[in-house]
């Protein structure tokens, strides 16, 4: 059995233990301060004997500490944590319970899932949606009690007598609770810092619904405040690109993105009508064939647009014309033809679709299908040549 010292004292940072037990790359020490993955929270990691730690697993009575690779050695091992990491933790983690249990406390909304990211942690909470108003309170109540410097307490109590907790578990046997003094009890295995100050401020980033709950994404402490630095960098870059104060800049993109749009919409349209244009001179430089029709095949290497379509729905609208587009990836087919035509469109590219492994369809006037391959893009164009001829 594994004695699991951070139980008692999270600020372990360095240890001496007994060699336990060994398995390939992994180890098995009398006593650690290495956390594994559970309840949400990462694996601490650090080294064994100068071998870097990479994972650190929960075998329930022992836990694995598996190394970057096999080491020989019997006796004692010096033992030494990634401490920025673990203090990383401790301050999410110890976050974590301070958000849900103001969340319970000021709104009655349970937290139902916690889990500890690389960049950011999130909770999902019982609710289908969190207004701006309550997430703005939200996150100044969480600071508020990081600032009152509340203790952060581990004790532990049996099961059956143990009341108050903010959720109930399902352990059995001997609890190790957490305490937030006069805010909240949980039963929890993790590791936590001593007072609420030490979580540092509390950055609540983002809101999404999920499966009919809410995730909140946060950040504490220190990676509250890198996030923080590089936002402002970012929001700083952006003033400078306006030469305006900070304050001023999302307004000024907001006006930008509005304007932009517009102007897209605008050169859209443009392009259809150049398309169009384009579609009609087409028509008069093209020869009637001899079953009098003008017809223009055009083949691409890509797919078909938006201007491609209006430059042929251009070209069969002077009469008697087909406009045949062939585009190799992916394989597909667009066949416009004017209106009365002895080949309507839609039934016509249908029937051959059905033919080589395509589907699609359409209009009288326009039709649009796709081909299972260039193989079957080539004999469709074949077919329509020779209905066309």
């Amino acid at each position: 059995m594994t004695a699991r010292l951070y139980y008692d004292n999270s600020y372990l940072r360095d240890f001496r233990a007994k060699i336990a037990g060994m398995d390939g790359a992994k180890v098995y020490l009398d006593q650690t301060a290495f956390y594994p993955t559970s309840g949400g929270q990462p694996h601490d990691t650090g080294s064994i004997a100068g071998v870097p730690v990479v994972d650190v697993v929960d075998e329930e009575d022992r836990i694995a500490h598996v190394l970057a690779h096999p080491i020989e050695l019997t006796g004692e091992a010096e033992c030494i944590l990634d401490w920025e990491r673990r203090f990383h933790h401790m301050q999410q983690h110890t976050g974590q319970h301070l958000l849900s249990a103001v969340l319970m406390d000021a709104f009655q909304i349970p937290t139902v899932s916690f889990h500890l990211g690389q960049d950011v942690s999130t909770i999902d909470v019982e609710t289908t949606a969190l207004d701006a108003s309550q997430l703005e309170k939200l996150e100044q109540l969480v600071n508020r009690r990081v600032f009152e410097n509340l203790p952060v307490e581990v004790a532990y109590q049996e099961s059956a007598t143990a009341d108050w907790l903010r959720k109930p578990s399902e352990r059995q046997g001997l609890l190790r609770i957490i305490s937030i003094q006069g805010l909240d009890r949980s039963a929890c295995g993790g590791t936590h810092v001593r007072s609420t100050s030490e979580i540092g401020p509390v950055q609540i980033r983002k809101l999404e619904k999920i499966r009919g709950n809410v995730r909140l994404e946060f950040l504490c402490g220190l990676r509250a405040v890198e996030r923080a630095r590089k936002d402002f960098h970012a929001l700083s870059q952006v003033s400078r690109c306006f030469s305006a104060p900070l304050d001023e800049a999302p307004g000024l993109v907001a006006a930008q993105t509005s304007r932009l749009a517009e102007a897209e919409k605008r050169l859209q349209k443009l392009l259809l009508e150049q398309a169009v244009f384009n579609g009609k001179t087409l028509y008069g430089a093209t020869v009637a064939s001899t079953c009098g029709l003008r017809i223009h095949t055009r083949r691409l290497p890509g797919g078909i647009s938006d201007e491609l379509r209006a430059e042929a729905q251009g070209f069969t609208a002077q009469g008697d014309a087909v406009f045949l587009i062939l585009a190799a990836s992916p394989p597909s087919v667009l066949l416009a033809v004017s209106a009365g035509s002895p080949f309507p469109a839609g039934s016509t590219l249908k029937a051959l679709l059905e033919k080589n492994g395509g589907r699609g369809g359409g209009n009288p006037q326009v039709a649009q299908g796709s081909l299972p391959s260039r193989e079957a893009l080539a004999a469709l164009a074949q077919d329509l040549e020779s209905l066309l001829a």
